[in-house]
């Protein structure tokens, strides 16, 4: 079978697998009880046990957090696999290999970077920090009040982009190398699995763990939630910095 042949059997092939993949999506969107009644699944006990029992459980007073780093951890965990997976993805689909050099393109993407405008410098001067703290402060608080790993590292990368278009690829790439993001991404993620490995094997073997819920309200409390607030906001944040940084040039320094 000659190239062309099997490049049409394999796109007969994408097409029939869509349509059955959609079919089998509708109708299972047909079966899906009416909202609201009584005896839905999700109507359960399930949601005023976290809401009663959850801050006792976990020192999250911010039942979400509780619920998704604690409860359902390694749901979470996977999550965050998969924005590392799309991050890896993007990587193997958008890298230039080849003839052209890294520092080629490099310089014929600083073509369109700012070139010390006064305006946008000193702006972000005073906004990149706000930024950075806020999103510090949206990852550390999550356990207490609205907010957590997800959104913190959201507007951690969004200073990190803020920061690149206020001030260029080389002023940016001076801290932030394709190394230090594979370390801290991959740090971020063991540390994610062992502990919450840790915490669960000890929980269903009834052994005493270090992990405690400690006083809720209080910022050092809440056993791991908040180190692995840290760990996913962190695991966002980069992928969200190394999809913009492949997409605009396609690749990173070293």
């Amino acid at each position: 079978m000659n190239k062309q042949k099997r490049d049409r059997v394999y796109a007969v092939l994408c097409t029939v697998l869509t349509l059955i993949f959609i079919a089998v999506m509708l109708f299972m969107v047909g079966e899906l009880p009416p909202l609201g009644r009584a005896d839905n699944p999700d109507i359960n006990e399930v949601v005023e046990f976290y809401m009663e029992e959850g801050p006792e459980e976990t020192g999250a007073l911010n039942a979400v957090t509780g619920m998704i780093l604690h409860y359902r951890a390694f749901d979470t965990l996977g999550e965050s696999c998969v924005l590392f997976v799309s991050a890896v993805c993007v990587f193997i689909l958008l890298r230039i290999d080849g003839e052209a050099s890294n520092d080629t393109l490099v310089a014929i993407d600083r073509r369109y970077e700012p070139t010390g405008d006064p305006i946008l410098t000193q702006t972000f001067k005073v906004l990149v920090p706000a930024v950075f703290m806020f999103g510090i402060y949206i990852t550390m608080n999550g356990h207490l009040s609205p907010g957590g790993g997800f959104s913190g590292g959201a507007i951690i990368g969004a200073g990190l982009l803020l920061f690149l278009n206020a001030y260029g690829l080389e002023k940016t790439e001076r801290f932030m190398t394709s190394g230090l993001h594979r370390r801290i991404t991959a740090l971020a993620l063991c540390f994610y699995a062992i502990a919450k490995s840790y915490t669960f094997y000890t929980g269903a073997n009834g052994l005493k763990s270090f992990e405690s819920a400690g006083t809720p309200g209080a910022i050092l409390s809440a056993g791991l939630i908040l180190p692995l607030n840290i760990c996913v906001a962190i695991v966002v944040a980069m992928t969200i910095y190394s999809m913009y940084i492949m997409l605009r040039k396609g690749g990173f320094n070293k």
